[in-house]
């Protein structure tokens, strides 16, 4: 599947601010080598190659579009697989912004990047947990449909993430310190559909990519109108988007 960073760059502050509040919990001062796991288009590694100017910065994506806006941003971005990834012996921060919740298996991902940390290490990550919402439902219910089933019906993402103490637990029990909590946000997205192109720019990546051009317009315009009766416009024509994320900032 392949990522869209100007699609996914349309609600970039909405989308940065999680991003802000997971590092703002990070306590290292002069850490040697930083690492940006699912940089996505480097915008937000670039906050990091800020924050800590003498860091060796390491910015990771499985996505080669999103690496190439990364590296013409700047950004020293490789293409790589997170499942794949080992840290150097002195990664001292390790930050994972809305990436897991795509790798099946991630909870032993953690443990083991926990483990192979060196001491005084910092690992922070944030996942969407929004499996329970209204917008994954009306997704799964139209590919499921009868005119959708045959191309869809297996290709429909949803994401499997723990609250914050099933990511809390395991982290403590490897012996480090861990500061773990959920917010759900209520962004207010403006214009007509934009509930839809928040979902374009992420969970409908499957879908995209299942469809050819014709058909991918014909499920849009028919998940549309699904979209607008879960999400109703206000009479000023903007939309209340409630969208949950959970964050755990663990110190080895």
């Amino acid at each position: 599947m392949k990522w869209d960073p100007g699609k996914y760059l349309e609600f970039a502050d909405l989308r940065a601010r999680p991003f802000h509040e997971l590092v703002a919990r990070i306590g290292a001062r002069s850490p040697r080598r930083v690492v940006d796991l699912g940089c996505g288009p480097g915008n937000l590694t670039a906050v990091l190659a800020k924050r800590w100017p003498g860091a060796r910065l390491e910015a990771v994506d499985g996505s080669a579009e999103m690496v190439a806006a990364a590296r013409a941003a700047g950004i020293a971005a490789e293409v790589g697989d997170v499942r794949e990834w080992v840290p150097e012996p002195d990664t001292d921060v390790v930050v994972s912004n809305a990436v897991l919740q795509w790798v099946p298996g991630h909870r032993e991902l953690l443990r083991r990047w926990a483990g192979a940390l060196p001491a005084g290490a910092w690992l922070a990550v944030q996942v969407p947990g929004n499996g329970a919402s209204p917008f994954h439902a009306v997704v799964r219910e139209l590919a499921r449909s009868p005119e959708w089933v045959n191309q869809l019906g297996d290709v429909v993402w949803r994401e499997e993430v723990d609250d914050p103490r099933g990511y809390a637990d395991p982290l403590a029990d490897a012996g480090c310190a861990v500061d773990a909590w959920e917010t759900t946000y209520l962004h207010r997205v403006a214009g007509p559909g934009a509930v839809l192109e928040w979902v374009t720019g992420t969970v409908l990546r499957p879908v995209r990519a299942a469809l050819d051009d014709v058909a991918w317009d014909r499920f849009r315009a028919e998940l549309a109108p699904r979209l607008a009766e879960a999400y109703p416009s206000r009479s000023d024509g903007s939309t209340w988007f409630p969208f949950r994320r959970v964050f755990v900032v663990a110190r080895v």
